[in-house]
């Protein structure tokens, strides 16, 4: 996948993330809670993937 496709859906898990636990902590569903803390975790990761893929590209590109 491309940095720009890693960091896209990073973005995307980061906001369903947060939606998940604004929806879980409103209605007390501890569960939902805590899946949404692990779906932003998860975007967090895939966006620093796809900046670490740039990172590597413009190290390439300069040598």
């Amino acid at each position: 996948m491309s940095s720009t496709g890693d960091k896209v859906k990073g973005m995307a898990n980061e906001a369903v993330g947060n939606i998940k636990q604004g929806v879980g902590k409103a209605t007390d569903n501890d569960r939902l809670h805590a899946e949404g803390k692990v779906q932003e975790k998860k975007g967090e990761a895939q966006q620093a993937v796809g900046n670490a893929k740039d990172a590597v590209k413009k190290g390439v590109d300069k040598a």
